[in-house]
């Protein structure tokens, strides 16, 4: 595995090197997790991180180059995404902290509320497994549709067994949906793609209570779980500075685990 290390230039008032700073390259994406980072780089630095943060403009990617070694951990993902990834591709990654959550909502353009939207709207979801399932599990929460027993966190559209208002749905990726709301009745949109496309958590018809299975994680590989780098940005990550910079900046659309 590469590990650089980026010597200090400045010397300590003993003539020896100060204590060199391990970089530490980690994928988000853009918006809150990209931005939670940033606020993570100066009190990783206090324990001699230098952290890199890496923007993907998709839920694929971040794993893909964790697996291979291109990075050191990514900041994206909730747990049932992850034992999805793992299932599928076989990585050999693990979440070593909960981070945040972004509480999923439904969004529309053309309707003020869920009851104004007619028989036979369509919904745009996700096209993924796991944030089209929580998209539909939120549907089933808030008793709009119904799925078969025992479908977990992963259901599909062929899951639904009642759907009293005929809705259709549209599978398009997860960084797509916002601008889908201009050729469907709804859609639901991840935290994340919804801040930067000027979606506010009160505008969504439809939200995702705060609790439940999709808090975020920080994932690295699992041979590098117990290394003392990870304990490092855990810290880091989960420090009062954070938390506070999380609740400040976000005001409710993204909150703390800790």
């Amino acid at each position: 595995m590469l590990r650089v290390l980026t010597l200090a230039v400045a010397l300590s008032l003993g003539g020896l090197p100060a204590q060199a700073a391990e970089r530490v390259r980690v994928a988000a994406t853009p918006g809150p997790h990209a931005q939670i980072l940033e606020a993570v780089k100066p009190v990783a630095a206090k324990r001699g991180i230098d952290l890199q943060v890496l923007e993907f403009s998709d839920y694929v990617v971040p794993n893909e180059a964790l697996s291979a070694g291109e990075i050191e951990a990514n900041s994206f993902q909730n747990q049932p995404y992850l034992d999805n990834q793992k299932t599928d591709r076989g990585y050999k990654i693990e979440s070593v902290a909960l981070t945040v959550n972004f509480p999923l909502g439904i969004y529309s353009k053309r309707h003020k509320s869920w009851d104004s939207l007619p028989d036979g709207a369509t919904i745009a979801i996700q096209n993924d497994p796991t944030n089209g399932g929580r998209s539909l599990l939120l549907l089933q929460d808030k008793g709009v549709i119904t799925l078969k027993e025992g479908v977990g966190f992963k259901p599909s559209v062929a899951d639904i067994v009642k759907n009293p208002k005929k809705l259709r749905f549209v599978e398009v990726d997860a960084a797509q949906t916002p601008r889908s709301l201009d050729d469907v009745d709804a859609a639901a949109v991840n935290t994340n793609y919804a801040r930067p496309a000027g979606l506010k958590p009160g505008d969504a018809i439809l939200r995702e209570d705060p609790k439940g299975p999709y808090v975020n994680v920080l994932a690295v590989r699992s041979a590098d779980k117990d290394k003392p780098w990870v304990k490092a940005l855990i810290e880091s990550y989960r420090s009062p500075e954070v938390k506070a910079f999380v609740e400040k900046t976000f005001e409710g659309a993204v909150l703390p685990s800790w």
